[in-house]
């Protein structure tokens, strides 16, 4: 089992959903690709419905965590893309009901950022991902 501290210095303030600072201690690093709104034949899962594509993209993330032995537990960082930051309290959301079911609680080092496009027309969030086992 990976060794994973989770560190929020009183200085940085309290992050609402991740940690600032996360040490591991581990003997594999799993890097992840980002993940989209596609599902196992290659179709876009909620075209122009955030909810649901979010909901696909950790979908996703979970299928990848399991195939590398992995769960949300294990993840240190998260790099989110998004394409319109008016949606953050729908990811928020998102993210929050991956983790419920994860214990112990993971709340990993995270990035996001609005980004004016991904890579298909169609996808409003990706996500990639760091894992230590």
């Amino acid at each position: 089992m990976p060794a994973i501290t989770r560190i929020n210095p009183p200085e940085l303030g309290t992050p609402p959903g991740y940690s600032q600072i996360v040490e591991v201690a581990a003997s594999r690093i799993v890097f992840i690709a980002g993940q989209t709104a596609l599902d196992a034949d290659g179709h876009v899962v909620g075209k122009s419905d955030f909810a649901a594509q979010a909901t696909q993209v950790f979908s996703n993330l979970a299928i990848a965590l399991r195939a590398s032995g992995c769960t949300a537990a294990d993840l240190v960082k998260l790099t989110v893309f998004l394409t319109d930051m008016g949606n953050l309290a729908l990811y928020r959301q998102a993210r929050n009901r991956f983790f419920a079911s994860v214990t112990p609680p993971a709340a990993p080092a995270v990035t996001l950022v609005e980004v004016s496009k991904l890579y298909g027309p169609d996808f409003m969030i990706e996500i990639e991902a760091i894992a230590a086992a």
